[in-house]
């Protein structure tokens, strides 16, 4: 059965909602739940502009050069241990500037 347009985007903000709550209590990685968000911006059919997404968007554009998710897994050991200082201040300031909008996000599409 084929999705029409609105299911598809209720489906996006439910994963916004997902990701966000899962931001929130600790089973998502905070820096990466950051980036998916920041993907799900055009999906979940609001402005591009969405003061809540956007967040997301500044977040990812600034952490863009860490060992973060999928791609981790081919950084080496020291490299990992080099960056991690930067890691854990990342996460630091990126709760700082977003997680009143992870809230927002959990707020609005957890149905």
């Amino acid at each position: 059965m084929k999705m029409s347009h609105e299911e598809y985007i209720e489906k996006q903000r439910k994963r916004a909602a997902e990701v966000a709550s899962g931001m929130l209590d600790g089973s998502i990685h905070y820096l990466e739940g950051a980036i998916k968000l920041s993907s799900l911006r055009f999906e979940v059919g609001l402005p591009e502009n969405d003061s809540d997404f956007l967040a997301f968007t500044c977040v990812s554009s600034e952490i863009d050069h860490l060992p973060i998710g999928a791609p981790r897994q081919y950084w080496s050991k020291e490299a990992l241990e080099r960056h991690e200082p930067e890691m854990q201040q990342s996460i630091e300031w990126a709760k700082e500037v977003s997680l009143s909008e992870c809230k927002s996000i959990v707020a609005r599409f957890n149905a």
